[in-house]
């Protein structure tokens, strides 16, 4: 394996890497958001602004992580 083919292989490894730390930081911002929205719900909080603003976010993180899982596929 040639130094070039090397140096490709590390960085094709090192966006493989960075991809996949993205992905686990969203999850885990949907996971911290759930926990939240749930706790709204439990409580019997009155907070549509905040429930509207979670399930955004939500949405927007698994957008997010749906186009970064489509870069690997690549």
């Amino acid at each position: 394996m040639s130094d070039s083919e090397k140096d490709e292989l590390i960085n094709a490894q090192k966006q493989v890497i960075g991809i996949l730390f993205e992905v686990i930081k969203r999850l885990q911002a949907n996971n911290d958001l759930d926990e939240e929205y749930f706790q709204i719900i439990a409580n019997g909080e009155k907070n549509d602004v905040r429930t509207k603003e979670i399930l955004d976010e939500r949405t927007e993180n698994a957008k997010i992580v749906g186009r970064l899982l489509e870069k690997l596929e690549t």
